[in-house]
C-alpha cells in the first residue's frame, strides 16, 4: 500500500504515518518545510518526506506529482494536514471569543487549510486514481459538537465544511473504484493545536496514537470497497464489532 499523508510531521498525521509504515505501508508524508518532512520521514521504515503547502495550487500538483513517482502510484490519500484555533486564538479552550472578534486574514487562513486543502489535493490525486482504476481517500475530521462550539470559528465552520466536502465526493465517487471516508479521533487530542493552558489544567486528552488501528484498517485488504463511513477512532473497536455481526 502506497500512502501520501498530508500534514504528516507532527499530531494526527505522524501518528497515522507511523503507524502505517510500521504496518508495511510505504509512506509519503508532507509538511510545509520539507526539511522537517524528510527529517521526521527519517524516522519511519520506508518513508519519504516532502515540501507541501495545501493551500497552493502549485504546490500541491508538484508534491502529488513527486509523491506519484517516488511510490510508484499512490493507493491512499490521508487529507489531514490542518491549522487549529491557535492561529487566531491562542487561548480558545479558556477564553473563546466571538465570531465577529476574529481576523478576517485568520478566518481565510483557516478555511484555506483546513476546507480548501483537502479539496486542492483530492482534485490532484482522484484523476490519477481512476486512471489507475482505483484507490482510498480518507478525509481526517472532528467531532460534531466542534464544529458548532462557541467560541470555535472558523475551526468549527471549516471542518463542518470539510465533512461535507467528503460526503460528496463520496457521492461523485460512487461505484467507480476509488473510495471515500471520513476518520476523526472522538474527542480532543494532545496535539500541537491544543493551547498550552488547556493542557495546564489536567483535562483527559485522547492520545493522537488512537487513529493508528483504524488507519491501518483503512489500507488494509479487509477495507477494500468500505465507502462513505464516519469513523470514529475511540470507537473503532466497537464499531468493528457492529460492523462483524
Amino acid at each position: 500500500m502506497k500512502v501520501l499523508v498530508t500534514g504528516g510531521t507532527s499530531g494526527l498525521g505522524l501518528a497515522m504515518a507511523s503507524a502505517l509504515a510500521a504496518a508495511g505501508a510505504t509512506v509519503a508524508l508532507t509538511g510545509r518545510s520539507g526539511q522537517r518532512a524528510s527529517s521526521v520521514a527519517a524516522e519511519l521504515p520506508g518513508a519519504v518526506g516532502m515540501e507541501l503547502d495545501v493551500r497552493d495550487r502549485q504546490s500541491v500538483a508538484q508534491a502529488v506529482d513527486q509523491a506519484w513517482s517516488r511510490l510508484g502510484g499512490i493507493d491512499m490519500l490521508v487529507n489531514n494536514a490542518g491549522i487549529g484555533m491557535r492561529t487566531v486564538n491562542p487561548r480558545f479552550m479558556t477564553h473563546p471569543q466571538g465570531f465577529w472578534e476574529v481576523p478576517a486574514d485568520g478566518f481565510r487562513a483557516v478555511i484555506e487549510t483546513n476546507l480548501t486543502g483537502y479539496f486542492l489535493v483530492a482534485r490532484e490525486v482522484t484523476p490519477r486514481m481512476l486512471a489507475a482504476g482505483g484507490g482510498r481517500i480518507v478525509n481526517i475530521s472532528v467531532s460534531h459538537s466542534t464544529m458548532k462550539r462557541a467560541g470555535f470559528v472558523p475551526y468549527g465552520p471549516s471542518r463542518a465544511g470539510s465533512e461535507a466536502l467528503s460526503r460528496i465526493m463520496a457521492a461523485d465517487l460512487q461505484g467507480t473504484g476509488v473510495t471515500v471516508n471520513l476518520l476523526l479521533p472522538g474527542g480532543a487530542t494532545v496535539t500541537g493545536m491544543l493551547p498550552d493552558d488547556a493542557l495546564a489544567e489536567g483535562q483527559e486528552f485522547l492520545d493522537p496514537a488512537v487513529m493508528g488501528p483504524p488507519i491501518v484498517w483503512l489500507a488494509s485488504n479487509d477495507a477494500a470497497g468500505v465507502h462513505d463511513e464516519r469513523i470514529v477512532a475511540a470507537e473503532f473497536e466497537r464499531w468493528m464489532q457492529d460492523r462483524n455481526r
